[in-house]
């Protein structure tokens, strides 16, 4: 019974304005990641449109659905943050490309290619890339630069209602930066497995216990982001 007939017409209107058109769709975003989603636009979601989308994406009725198995969804839903998407994904891969921009500038002055912008919505608010080696400071990576320039651009350093696309998975000082400028979400390239702090080695974004708490998706372009670092580093050893 994985169809859109247990829920009802408006939010079927709903999930399409998500870009989810069918029940596949939905079980591979996974019921709690859509009704979160739709909860972060706002929508006038409930309990049972929840029970609803678990049921499509298990393929039964909702009323096969146990109380604990409700409790602990709706439980579940309270907390962490909905991944992208579908129709947010042509916003994010055309502002990863301008963050891979950016990591090109730094591969042209000599620094680590990695690269950042920072998204109000669809407007782009800021640039930055990597500059440690020109600038003499450890602190200036690429998402410190391009915060720092949003931060002045809009006169606040709190920019709750931006995004931040960098092409590597941020490290722990910039993970402390995204969370400090009270950032909404932050969406990067490649896993840094050696230094990523939003989960490849630890994940800063993960800690309850924090005052903010920031929405984080990976993976977007990840080839590119990772081959350009490739290349740099195969260059620098040959």
């Amino acid at each position: 019974m994985s169809d859109f007939s247990l829920i009802p017409p408006k939010a079927r209107q709903w999930l399409a304005q998500l870009g989810i058109t069918s029940p596949d769709q939905l079980q591979q975003l996974t019921a709690h990641a859509v009704f979160q989603a739709l909860q972060r636009r706002r929508f006038p979601v409930n309990r049972r449109l929840l029970w609803g989308l678990m049921a499509i994406e298990r393929g039964c009725h909702w009323s096969q659905l146990t109380d604990e198995e409700k409790q602990q969804a709706w439980q579940a839903v309270q907390q962490g943050f909905p991944p992208l998407m579908p129709d947010e994904l042509p916003v994010a891969e055309q502002a990863m490309q301008l963050a891979l921009a950016q990591a090109q500038l730094a591969q042209a002055v000599g620094e680590v290619p990695v690269g950042a912008v920072v998204m109000q919505g669809d407007t782009l608010i800021a640039v930055g890339h990597n500059l440690p080696r020109q600038h003499h400071d450890p602190t200036a990576h690429a998402e410190i630069v391009a915060l720092r320039r949003a931060a002045e651009k809009l006169a606040n350093y709190r920019l709750q209602d931006c995004t931040l696309y960098v092409t590597l998975e941020p490290c722990v000082m910039c993970a402390g930066a995204i969370l400090h400028a009270r950032l909404q979400r932050v969406v990067f390239g490649a896993y840094d497995e050696r230094a990523g702090a939003a989960g490849s080695v630890c994940d800063v974004f993960a800690m309850s216990a924090l005052n903010h708490q920031t929405a984080v998706s990976g993976g977007i372009l990840a080839t590119p982001c990772r081959e350009l670092l490739q290349q740099f580093f195969a260059q620098r050893r040959s």
